[in-house]
């Protein structure tokens, strides 16, 4: 295998339904973007080893200064957000999304690259889908590392559907209860329809462990809707037997449909094969999650182009 080849991240016909998503600044007074598959696959290239941007090797990805503007920019103005409702639209049209979602979160640790900024001690922060709002405002305050009992931490909560597609990223201090998460998890579930008219926003079933399984919880999700497949915590099955009849019933619970819910371990044991998302080296929250959304794209395209 050449240097070349061992760099390619896209197919060809892969980089072909991508690129027209991307900007290029063409009719602007600026220069238009060049090179943009080679720009975008040196981002890949570098979380996916976990080296610094300026250790790019220069004789086959040129300046690093090139590759990390255009990464922020892209992160900052929800690009990839945008890419990623493609292609999850495409699924949809064509009927492979299973709206049986599973949701988790998983830690990673953050390298003293990161950690180095200036962060409130108890804020906890949230990095999701931009929604077109300004820059200053998609980064959280603390830029979502947070101390847990690892340390200096960073939290990626996904929600993926029954087969294992990313449908929804969202990035928080390590010290965030994924429970407290779930609504804001869901809210970024965004899927555009391919005939145009509202998006779908709205699993059919919620798939989580005995984390999500607080009262507040099961009664958003009745709300919504969306039947919950989320086992009894063992305080709750305590209390209520401890009240007798006035515990009131079980909620339901499908352990055959429940056994599907490891499709979002798996999508984790994928994002960590990219050494600059099992660890975190950005200070932005924004850079991190973008490159998080990168490696669902990249998923999907595995899955579905």
């Amino acid at each position: 295998m050449t240097t070349k080849q061992r760099h390619r991240v896209f197919t060809d016909e892969q980089w072909e339904k991508i690129e027209p998503l991307l900007p290029s600044n063409a009719g602007k007074r600026a220069r238009p973007f060049e090179n943009n598959r080679r720009i975008v696959e040196k981002i890949v290239y570098r979380y996916r080893v976990g080296i610094a941007w300026r250790d790019l090797p220069r004789e086959h990805f040129g300046p690093w200064q090139t590759v990390w503007k255009r990464h922020r920019r892209y992160a900052a103005d929800g690009t990839w957000d945008r890419v990623l409702a493609h292609v999850l639209s495409d699924a949809d049209a064509a009927g492979d999304i299973d709206w049986n979602v599973s949701v988790d979160g998983t830690i990673n640790r953050g390298h003293q690259h990161a950690t180095n900024t200036t962060r409130p001690d108890q804020d906890t922060g949230a990095t999701s889908n931009y929604k077109n709002l300004p820059d200053q405002e998609c980064e959280p305050t603390g830029h979502g590392i947070g101390r847990s009992r690892g340390g200096l931490t960073t939290k990626i909560h996904h929600a993926v559907d029954g087969n294992g597609r990313p449908l929804a990223v969202v990035v928080t201090g390590g010290q965030r209860h994924d429970g407290v998460i779930l609504p804001q998890v869901l809210a970024d579930i965004r899927v555009p329809r391919a005939g145009g008219g509202r998006s779908r926003t709205r699993p059919d079933t919620v798939l989580a462990d005995r984390a999500y399984g607080s009262r507040a919880n099961r009664e958003y999700l009745r709300s919504r809707g969306i039947r919950a497949v989320i086992p009894e915590k063992k305080d709750q099955v305590r209390s209520r037997k401890r009240r007798g009849s006035k515990g009131g019933r079980p909620p339901t619970f499908d352990a055959g449909a429940y056994r599907n819910r490891n499709v979002v371990e798996r999508s984790f044991a994928y994002v960590k094969q990219w050494r600059g998302l099992a660890t975190r080296y950005d200070k932005l929250a924004i850079t991190y999650r973008a490159a998080v959304v990168i490696s669902a794209i990249l998923t999907l395209s595995l899955i579905h182009i």
